[in-house]
Formats: C-alpha cells, sequence, structure tokens
C-alpha cells in the first residue's frame, strides 16, 4: 500500500512539475485566475477535482488489478 501511497504521489509531482517546465507562463496566467476566483468557486472546483481523482484511483484498482 504504501508502494502505491508513493507512486500516485510521485506521479502528481511528475505531472505538475512537467506542467510548469513546459508552459511556464500559462500556469503564471492559471495562478493569477485562480486568486481572482471567489472560495466557493475554488471549493466547488477543489471538490470536483477530488471526485475525478477518486474515481481514477478506483478504475485503476478495480480493472488494472
Amino acid at each position: 500500500m504504501l508502494e502505491l501511497i508513493l507512486l500516485v504521489l510521485g506521479g502528481a509531482l511528475v505531472a505538475e512539475g512537467l506542467f510548469y517546465a513546459l508552459f511556464p507562463e500559462q500556469a503564471r496566467r492559471m495562478v493569477e485566475t485562480i486568486g481572482q476566483l471567489s472560495p466557493e468557486a475554488l471549493r466547488i472546483g477543489g471538490i470536483i477535482g477530488l471526485a475525478i481523482g477518486v474515481l481514477l484511483f478506483w478504475l485503476a484498482r478495480t480493472f488494472a488489478a
């Protein structure tokens, strides 16, 4: 289980680092846009992202195992 957690965290860091490395100007604009959003919009976006992540995790564990 620890191996899976480290694999997921490592994958997330690779994806995030790749985004910033390949598209630094777009990343800067995205951060500025996020700064202008209301807390409620950020919360809804976070919940949606969380739900998608849990769904992907479940799909991977169910069908790739």
